[in-house]
């Protein structure tokens, strides 16, 4: 019989619920106390990171001009403006949270794997090996794709966007631009953990090769639905964010073909 790798054989729901105490309790301290490190840099935080996309010297500006004068744009000129009284300080605070999420997602995921590890048998907790290290580097890859491809691009496409000439000036609230900035960076990298959950699923026998091969078309139009819905209404950024989708969704194939095979053996 195999054994579980936990070394009580046991434990109470009482005893389940105080351990997932800690270790949440653990996760938020890891948040908050990079939460405050970010919270303490002020303006270099936001001069230099958060506003950074929306200078022309901007890395991902730079590139594609030295590259091709086809492919050069950068975005007009932005005024990012307080419209509410202290709509700095929350917004401050919400970055501060946010980055401090996003920078400890290794160890806040740490935690969580400490949690459910102790539940697996030794046999999965070996077939994980390495989860943590290899869940955070997508996730963090995701956060950076959507931070210098996806970000650039839509703002570029939005700010140029014009229905009328009546219509004009760049103005933009900062608790505005922060709310699309989040939406362009988050959900790339909870996506880029595609891999890791089609490798669960066919852990458990949800999902195979032969069944993500047959849905390939219908996975396609997800995943185009998917881009629609993070970026702007802008067929080129869309591809941008579709083409690594689908990349990721065809290594999920053959992740779960090669658990099916050792699954067999």
């Amino acid at each position: 019989m195999v054994k579980k790798s936990k070394t009580e054989d046991e434990m109470s729901f009482l005893e389940h619920l105080e351990a997932l105490r800690w270790h949440i309790l653990r996760a938020l301290v890891g948040v908050v106390v990079i939460a405050i490190a970010v919270f303490l840099s002020g303006k270099v935080l936001f001069d230099y990171i958060i506003f950074a996309p929306t200078y022309e010297n901007f890395p991902t500006y730079r590139f594609l001009c030295s590259i091709s004068e086809a492919i050069c744009f950068n975005p007009s000129g932005i005024e990012i403006k307080q419209y509410q009284l202290g709509e700095e300080f929350i917004t401050h605070l919400k970055v501060s949270f946010l980055l401090g999420v996003i920078a400890a997602f290794p160890y806040v995921f740490y935690e969580f794997w400490k949690f459910i590890k102790p539940g697996l048998y030794q046999k999965e907790v070996k077939a994980a090996r390495g989860i943590v290290g290899i869940c955070s580097l997508l996730f963090m890859s995701g956060v950076l794709f959507g931070y210098f491809v996806i970000a650039p691009f839509a703002i570029s496409f939005l700010t140029n966007y014009s229905i009328s000439d009546i219509v004009s000036g760049q103005e933009v609230t900062i608790s505005s631009y922060i709310n699309y900035m989040v939406m362009f960076t988050l959900p790339a990298g909870l996506i880029f953990e595609l891999p890791i959950v089609i490798y669960f699923l066919a852990k458990v026998g949800i999902v195979d090769a032969p069944f993500l091969k047959k849905y390939r078309k219908h996975a396609l139009i997800i995943i185009l639905i998917l881009a629609s819905i993070i970026t702007p209404p802008d067929v080129m950024t869309q591809i941008l964010i579709g083409f690594p989708l689908y990349i990721l969704f065809e290594i999920s194939i053959v992740i779960a073909g090669r658990v099916n095979k050792v699954e067999d053996d």
